[in-house]
């Protein structure tokens, strides 16, 4: 295991590596300059002069060669600055220290709501197959998956404040402030992710403990005399989740797709919408950065879900 370990951690590195060029050079093929976004906003400088956009350029470091501005960047990866903001000259490990709880408090709420919903509801389908329970569990996960998020967000936000004069918190308050305000704030998105994510767990724990059931080693269970829950929590369950478990770990960076939005209807400074503020004013260096952040992290969970595999079947061994 350890030897696998410190393999699967070195190919981290050139992975990254590619990741990082492909993000540095395809941003920069976004329709639109920073340095025109600059000049537009201020057409004249604090004296009354016109800008000089090549004066702009040689202020921020773009009139380099890519190669050069790459190598720079790059720099500043290995010393843990991810780069400087063209528009704030902020860090963005700075913004990232201040924004990822808020991302991070996000997620693992929907993570949370997700699963509850989840895998209650995908146990039961399978163990009550063609019962109406079933098709009631079948037909929530197919609503789920349909129903747009950022629909349903915007709908929260429109129609309680028409028919009863009541809005979610939006104005952001720390945890450490005030606990059940900042709970206020978070609840309503987080069961809104939650509920999108949960449906395609449902539908994908329902299959998978079908077929588990259907095993010898499962009939031999049921034979012994075993109550249900045994059979179905201690012999069932943990083989059935080794599918469940790849295709949550897939969708933890999704949420940060999923986060974009929510953060934006319900005005979360978080993570996602500090990236699509980035991406509106051509802040190179922080969608650079951003996207190479979240590339390291989600590799970083993909490892600890394969790992995670030995535990849940005794039979997986990594060499």
């Amino acid at each position: 295991m350890r030897n696998y370990i410190i393999r699967r951690i070195l190919l981290i590195i050139p992975t990254l590596f590619l990741v990082s060029l492909v993000v540095f050079l395809s941003v920069r093929l976004i329709p639109g300059k920073v340095v025109e976004l600059m000049a537009m906003e201020h057409p004249t400088g604090a004296a009354g002069n016109q800008i000089d956009v090549e004066a702009i350029k040689a202020l921020l470091g773009l009139d380099k060669p890519l190669l050069t501005q790459y190598g720079k960047w790059l720099n500043d990866i290995f010393h843990g600055q991810f780069g400087k903001s063209l528009w704030t000259n902020r860090q963005l490990a700075d913004e990232i220290s201040l924004r990822l709880p808020i991302t991070f408090e996000l997620g693992l709420l929907a993570f949370i709501v997700a699963q509850i919903i989840a895998i209650p509801i995908g146990l039961y389908s399978a163990i009550r197959q063609d019962t109406a329970g079933d098709f009631i569990g079948r037909s929530f996960a197919i609503i789920s998956l349909s129903v747009p998020g950022f629909w349903l967000g915007t709908m929260v936000m429109v129609f309680p404040s028409i028919w009863w004069r009541w809005s979610p918190p939006m104005k952001y308050t720390p945890f450490a402030t005030d606990p059940l305000l900042n709970l206020q704030q978070f609840i309503i998105p987080a069961l809104l992710m939650g509920l999108g994510m949960s449906g395609t767990t449902m539908r994908m724990l329902r299959t998978t403990m079908l077929e588990v059931l259907r095993q010898d080693y499962v009939r031999t269970a049921w034979s012994k005399g075993l109550r249900e829950r045994v059979v179905v929590m201690r012999h069932g369950l943990r083989n059935a989740l080794i599918p469940v478990v790849t295709l949550i770990s897939g969708q933890i960076p999704v949420m940060i797709g999923g986060a974009v939005i929510m953060e934006q209807i319900f005005s979360l400074p978080g993570m996602g919408r500090l990236f699509l503020d980035s991406m509106n004013r051509r802040d190179y260096p922080f969608v650079s950065g951003i996207n190479v952040f979240l590339a390291a992290a989600g590799m970083i969970i993909i490892l600890i879900t394969d790992m995670s595999y030995a535990y849940l079947d005794p039979r997986i061994r990594y060499k």
